[in-house]
């Protein structure tokens, strides 16, 4: 197994308690639990070797009754689209291919109507290095959209990349909530971690 391999799994057992996981790197996975948006996707072919390993899909729904079930006050619901990606060389023209699919992918499974909260879209790239162009652009991107002036929620984009060859992190600023969990999965992992995160 590589080293880009080995990262893939041990962040997908971190996620497979929470999160329903379809594959596209031929590993056979458990029959997907409740909604699984991601296996009516074809498998996408990118440039530059890379390749979408997995999407976490994560879903929750909270509603209110007043006495009977019949008469609901209110619902919310919320989601999560993790798209794993594996990259030899991140490339500031890989990110962009690799980004836009993500976005409009996670778009087209996104479930926006009355009850919608929120949807975060999360492109995760396992890179073996990456350009400083596209450091800096994963850096500074930001894509957030509101549905029916927010009555109808909205789509927040979360970004993150480890370059296995520094042991660097990188997120936008909207994907650093990720950094804890991805401290945690890969403490004892065989690189020195330093992180470097958005200022804008």
């Amino acid at each position: 197994m590589g080293e880009k391999e080995e990262a893939v799994e041990r962040l997908l057992d971190g996620y497979r308690r929470y999160y329903t996981i379809t594959r596209f790197d031929a590993v056979r996975e458990e029959k997907a639990r409740g909604l699984a948006e991601a296996v009516h996707l074809e498998k996408p072919f990118f440039s530059g070797k890379s390749e979408l390993s997995a999407v976490c899909e994560y879903y929750e729904q909270g509603e209110k009754y007043f006495l009977f079930h019949s008469a609901k006050l209110w619902a919310t619901a919320q989601e999560e689209f993790i798209f794993l990606f594996k990259v030899p060389r991140l490339t500031l023209a890989v990110f962009r291919e690799l980004s836009e699919y993500a976005y409009e992918a996670g778009m087209d499974m996104a479930h926006i109507g009355p009850g919608h909260m929120y949807t975060y879209i999360s492109p995760l790239f396992i890179c073996d290095s990456m350009d400083e162009e596209a450091a800096k652009a994963l850096v500074k991107c930001h894509r957030y959209k509101s549905f029916r002036f927010s009555f109808h929620g909205w789509m927040e984009y979360h970004a993150g990349a480890l370059e296995l060859e520094s042991g660097k992190f990188y997120f936008n600023r909207a994907g650093r909530c990720m950094e804890k969990g991805l401290k945690k999965v890969f403490e004892n992992y065989p690189f020195h971690q330093e992180y470097m995160k958005a200022d804008a």
